[in-house]
């Protein structure tokens, strides 16, 4: 496989969470490809890139095994699973010219592309009823306190902590001078059932040294930790941003959000009740007063940008003596694609005479779940010649469609789960017929619909929000219909490449990972 190196890459999630990507075939595309990245997931951390094909789960090559298979791999992974992954046009070309994937002579490089900056991590662990799993150990004739005996799978492992990390600080103190036994007492002293920990690895610590820099949270990468800052991006609307910021004194201390107004552009944003303001248009606040903020708030004009974190979230950097704003230099210093929530908010085409209707409808999806009747689902697709997408028409009021909350002009996205945006009208109706008697679409009205192909947001179920799902039945609802699928930008639908019925089909399977 001459002149083609797959890039091997290793990731780990945390309990109920996923490695943050899906994996997909698509018709008349080869390959298992990666799609919909999640922003600060494993998978994108580590490199992975929107159309990059899975040679290789743990060393056995998958390139031509079902797509179900390859999911059943990395799902008896577990919390950990290695790729072999080359990059999409590294991999069509290899297929055109007929080069053999599964050559075992091919040279990996590790992660590909360009080397991450070097930098301390924090790491913060919750206790389980078996402990954090890990021990710490000191060398003779060595400065400083290292991390051993970290247990695979275990709370620091799933945390960030690999075996040889030195210890750094304590749950914001530094501890590089304290013994041993002075670190352990710390720990066993600190009570609660979590603790934070900044570490540097031996490549990152040799490289700090030779430059004679002092190590600190400043420099850290937050990317391990548990639960994330969110960048809000707002745009003033006629009554403002709906939202009052008030100011604590006593602890907890800062700039809190308070009385949200209903459907705002704040709550649309999703800013929430008591989320602690920490920076406004990239400038912490921290150290602020209340008029201060508010000005800063002001000079933004009609739009603002503001970094907030929760209760949760807040108690987790407290614990560590750190701001969350290292988050966001992080992300700035990145050249990682904007959020769902930032491309959401992003400025849309200017159309004209908009309705005032329209302009306070929910942007989301609908998911509406049917079982058919004596009289089948009570409505009519329509494919329009020259119009992308197929239509819902004729829904029989008060049938199975009505009362799953279907409507005429809604826009077929998924069925049973298969995006079918690029399928024909024939294609649809006979994904419809084989469903049996039950049957689940993904839709959109046409604003709806519009307004995401304007912002470049791939509608999935990852849009719906609780309120989102139209059921028939109050069932228990299957588990893996709670994981939502995540919305990643991607470039929007040019012209050209205008879905009409007689259009090939793109059907594709999902699984998310």
């Amino acid at each position: 496989m001459a002149g083609y190196k797959p890039k091997v890459i290793s990731l780990t999630k945390r309990p109920g969470h996923s490695f943050g990507f899906y994996l997909r075939v698509e018709y008349a595309v080869d390959g298992h490809l990666i799609r919909c990245l999640e922003m600060g997931g494993p998978a994108e951390l580590a490199g992975l890139k929107d159309g990059d094909r899975i040679l290789r789960v743990n060393g056995t090559f998958v390139d031509g095994l079902s797509h179900s298979e390859v999911v059943d791999m990395i799902r008896n992974s577990g919390a950990s699973v290695t790729f072999h992954i080359l990059d999409e046009a590294s991999y069509e070309q290899a297929k055109a010219t007929g080069v053999n994937l599964s050559d075992p002579q091919s040279t990996p490089v590790a992660n590909g592309g360009a080397k991450p900056a070097l930098k301390p991590k924090l790491c913060y662990l919750v206790k389980s009823s078996s402990g954090y799993g890990f021990s710490i150990r000191s060398v003779k004739g060595e400065q400083g306190l290292f991390m051993a005996e970290v247990i695979r799978g275990g709370v620091a492992d799933r945390a960030g902590v690999s075996v040889n990390d030195r210890l750094l600080e304590f749950n914001g103190e530094n501890v590089e001078g304290s013994t041993h036994d002075q670190v352990v007492d710390k720990i066993r002293l600190a009570g609660g059932s979590s603790i934070m920990f900044l570490l540097v690895d031996e490549e990152t610590d040799r490289h700090f040294q030779n430059k004679h820099m002092k190590l600190g949270a400043w420099l850290a990468t937050a990317k391990y930790l548990p639960h994330k800052p969110r960048i809000i991006q707002l745009t003033k609307g006629p009554d403002g941003y709906g939202f009052l910021l008030k100011e604590e004194r006593k602890h907890p201390a800062g700039h809190f959000i308070k009385d949200l107004d209903r459907d705002s552009p704040a709550e649309k944003a999703g800013v929430k009740e008591m989320d602690r303001l920490v920076a406004v248009d990239g400038k912490e606040v921290d150290r602020c007063s209340h008029e201060q903020v508010v000005d800063k708030i002001r000079q933004s004009g009609n739009k603002c940008c503001l970094l907030v974190v929760d209760k949760d979230t807040d108690q987790m950097y407290t614990q560590g003596q750190v701001s969350p704003i290292v988050f966001l230099e992080e992300i700035q210093d990145s050249n990682s694609p904007p959020s769902y929530r930032e491309a959401l908010n992003l400025p849309a085409p200017v159309k004209p005479s908009t309705p005032v209707q329209s302009r306070k409808e929910e942007l989301k999806p609908k998911l509406c779940k049917m079982e058919k009747a004596s009289t089948g689902y009570g409505f009519h697709l329509n494919g329009i010649q020259g119009v992308s997408g197929n239509h819902i028409k004729e829904v029989v009021k008060g049938g199975v469609a009505d009362r799953a909350d279907l409507e005429d002009d809604d826009i077929v996205v998924e069925v049973n789960g298969v995006n079918v945006e690029q399928s024909s009208h024939d294609e649809v109706v006979e994904m419809i017929r084989s469903s049996g008697s039950s049957l689940e679409l993904l839709v959109a009205n046409e604003s709806v619909y519009d307004q995401f192909q304007a912002k470049g947001v791939t509608i999935t179920r990852r849009l719906l929000g609780e309120t989102s799902y139209a059921q028939v039945h109050t069932a228990d609802t299957p588990e893996e219909e709670e994981r939502h699928e995540e919305a990643r930008p991607e470039t929007p639908t040019e012209p050209a490449r205008a879905r009409t019925p007689s259009s090939s089909s793109a059907d594709s399977v999902d699984e998310r990972l």
